[in-house]
């Protein structure tokens, strides 16, 4: 529970209610959470939403540059109040939106530098990032950040490993290589690592060799279905454990009848009702940041994918003000 001072700093916080401000009204944000300059979060905010407008890493079809731009426009039909799990995230964490990290479209190590610059100050305010993408690759210096003083855990959710180790001529820096980059860096357990959903041709038997052989937890979809979700959610938690870790969402994990707009979907994925119950699932694990990416608005005119990435990030956050919440007391 937080003190009467910690509660009036979250209240400060909170989204405009589209009881009294009609949803279309005004400059969208996301969940419709006040807009705060990165500068001013800490010490008053305890998640800061982020935009990572960067598909540079792309190996297939671009379009997820545009994807926090679509998630902030789809959110706005978002509520205060989780009806599933009873969860209200503004009533325990403050929240706000901290607009998009300054990339380099055409550069990706300079944009990779400036995600890492992005983060860091977040990090050592204690800040928990949850980001909208941007491809896979945005992932990486986020995880730079966060497991600057020790490795972190993460959950994975995704139809591809992205633990390549070079594509394109040697190129190491990937929508395809983030994870391998991040365990080499040593900010990433890979004994704490569990993917979840893998399905789909893949170049070369290397890049899920190579990750077993690091202690990676590899649930492809054909064993997800063998097994069954509960049983395979439950093993993810003991995978990871009670210490810190983070969850990474790629929307192509959804099949494309659901998220038919990502850069690179494959047949036989996740419903749009099993990825709320994965998410919700993963309540009580500490986890400081996360991220839901790979939603590419242009390749999907319908909108259908963008409200997705919208109610993912709406279900994360839930976990992250939980977390906040029991990390508090």
């Amino acid at each position: 529970m937080a003190n009467e001072a910690d509660q009036a700093r979250i209240d400060q916080y909170r989204p405009l209610s589209g009881m009294a401000t009609p949803r279309f009204v005004g400059l969208a944000s996301f969940m419709r959470l006040p807009i705060l300059a990165p500068a001013q979060a800490p010490g008053r905010i305890d998640i800061g939403l982020v935009g990572i407008p960067f598909d540079g890493a792309t190996t297939n079809r671009p379009g997820a540059r545009l994807g926090p731009r679509g998630v902030r426009e789809a959110s706005t039909g978002t509520r205060a109040r989780n009806a599933a799990t009873g969860i209200a995230p503004y009533d325990l964490a403050a929240c706000a939106d901290l607009g998009d990290v300054p990339v380099n479209p055409i550069d990706v190590g300079a944009t990779a530098r400036a995600i890492e610059a992005f983060y860091r100050p977040l990090a050592e305010a204690g800040i928990v990032p949850l980001s909208v993408g941007g491809d896979h690759f945005v992932t990486y210096p986020v995880l730079r950040a966060l497991g600057r003083t020790r490795p972190v855990g993460l959950i994975h959710i995704d139809a591809h490993s992205d633990t390549d180790d070079a594509q394109y001529d040697g190129t190491r820096l990937t929508h395809g290589t983030p994870f391998r980059r991040a365990i080499e860096d040593g900010v990433l357990d890979p004994r704490r690592m569990v993917q979840i959903g893998l399905r789909g041709s893949i170049d070369s038997v290397d890049e899920l060799d190579w990750a077993r052989d690091q202690g990676v937890r590899i649930v492809p979809m054909e064993a997800v279905i063998a097994r069954g979700l509960p049983e395979v959610l439950a093993e993810a938690r003991s995978v990871v454990g009670t210490a810190p870790a983070y969850l990474s969402f790629d929307i192509d994990a959804l099949d494309p009848a659901y998220a038919p707009g990502t850069g690179t979907p494959e047949m036989g994925g996740f419903t749009a009702r099993e990825a709320l119950q994965i998410v919700r699932a993963l309540r009580g694990l500490d986890l400081i940041g996360a991220d839901v990416v790979e939603v590419a608005p242009p390749l999907d005119p319908s909108g259908i994918t963008a409200l997705a990435g919208a109610t993912l990030t709406f279900e994360i956050l839930c976990l992250l003000a939980e977390a906040v919440a029991a990390r508090r007391d």
